[in-house]
């Protein structure tokens, strides 16, 4: 930590820095410098996600308020009809982290793929405790609907190897996203083993993990790439997204928008819908057109 003495010229002055902690409405600020200084919001404002750039004023040696946050590249967050939970801000990445064992939700796969459509986010889905045979067998074979939609399927053993990983880090802002029990803070020790992220044992008898971790943290990989973990969550709302947005998060569906017979056709029972001619054509797998609808009624459109 710097001893810099603070006049009132340098405590007046505005700098800039990247949040690389958020604990509620506590921040932790990575100066230009690569120091850490503590920081509140500037009033009762919130909505600061860790990877926010963000212009502060310090108060003291090591601390300060944030007067600003600059303009996001992306953000990342889930929601229901009373409230917001940001996930992370600027990521270029998001790691849906699953293992055969325990079992792992395709609903929650498919709202964390709309979200990261939404924000032109790359994903990658890791597949850890890949060192379980059989139970990696039955979800790879789960798993091979989304990759050949495109996406990304990297079988893994956080316990055993994660060199696999590396490259897929490289110039990336990450974020690591999953259910609780799915092996993330494993993962991530694996990859930086000074993070010392908390791990908890599964629960048998519910078929899931505990929570471990309480707040995203950042971490450096290189001068270029980083990686934020974020908590488990079990329930990834959408309820930010618009009706009308919500067919874009499924890839599929996007060489038959503008063929529907009705301009505002909402993909369901709608007399010369393209998409739903495609799932009966088998160009669209029933599964995620079930996955849509499903997003559709919940979200109460």
């Amino acid at each position: 930590m710097s001893n810099r003495p603070q006049n009132s010229k340098s405590r007046e002055a505005s700098s800039t820095g990247q949040v690389v902690a958020a604990f509620g409405r506590h921040y932790s600020v990575e100066t230009e410098t690569g120091e850490i200084i503590s920081c509140v919001m500037r009033g009762k404002k919130g909505g600061i996600a860790c990877g926010d750039r963000v212009e502060y004023q310090l108060t003291t040696a090591e601390q300060g308020v944030i007067e600003k946050i600059q303009p996001r590249t992306s953000l990342l967050y889930r929601s229901d009809a009373f409230k917001e939970k940001i996930i992370a801000a600027n990521v270029t990445q998001i790691i849906i982290v699953v293992a055969a064992v325990p079992s792992f939700s395709e609903e929650l796969i498919n709202r964390c793929l709309v979200a990261a459509e939404s924000e032109n986010i790359d994903v990658l889905i890791v597949l850890n405790k890949a060192d379980l045979i059989e139970p990696t067998r039955v979800a790879l074979d789960t798993l091979s609907l989304y990759e050949s939609l495109g996406y990304r399927i990297l079988p893994l053993s956080a316990l055993q190897d994660v060199s696999a990983l590396h490259s897929y880090l490289k110039d990336h802002l990450s974020v690591l996203a999953g259910q609780s029990g799915m092996g993330k803070s494993t993962l991530l020790n694996a990859l930086i083993p000074q993070a010392n992220r908390a791990t908890a044992e599964i629960s048998a008898a519910l078929d899931s993990g505990t929570h471990t971790t309480t707040h995203s943290q950042l971490y450096h990989l290189d001068e270029n790439s980083a990686i934020i973990d974020s908590p488990g969550f079990q329930e990834f709302g959408l309820s930010h997204i618009k009706e009308e947005n919500l067919a874009w998060g499924f890839l599929e569906f996007h060489p038959y928008f503008g063929q529907c017979k009705f301009s505002n056709c909402r993909h369901l029972k709608e007399p010369g819908c393209a998409v739903l001619n495609a799932v009966e054509q088998g160009k669209i797998h029933f599964k995620r057109l079930a996955f849509y609808q499903k997003l559709l009624r919940q979200n109460e459109f």
